[in-house]
């Protein structure tokens, strides 16, 4: 039985066979969701072949997708790209410009 070592050290991500960081959490997910589909279409009396053969198409698509997801993105690129679609593109200013001019009634000096 190979022994796999996740050493973390201080300051370091958690890094498994290249699979870094948040890749590794989406690609546990994603198996054990296709685990509890494959499960569940059993239990369903589904047949066997089916969802062999959908298991095994699922897991082999989530695999290559996590793993081109880390080469293409890095270990935090995923992370900038949701920042980078929640960030505004235009700051809209609704305000009439009298009202971001202060007006000092008392010695009638703005």
């Amino acid at each position: 039985m190979k022994n796999y070592n996740i050493n973390k050290g201080i300051g370091r991500t958690v890094e498994f066979k290249g699979l870094k960081a948040q890749y590794l959490f989406i690609f546990a997910g994603g198996m054990l969701a296709i685990l509890l589909l494959v499960m569940i279409m059993y239990m369903a009396n589904v047949n066997s072949y089916i969802c062999l053969t959908v298991g095994i198409t699922l897991s082999l698509i989530i695999t290559w997708l996590t793993f081109s997801l880390n080469k293409k993105y890095g270990e935090f690129g995923l992370m900038k790209l949701g920042v980078q679609k929640k960030h505004p593109q235009f700051i809209i200013c609704r305000k009439a410009i009298k009202r971001y001019v202060k007006f000092n009634s008392k010695n009638g000096k703005r």
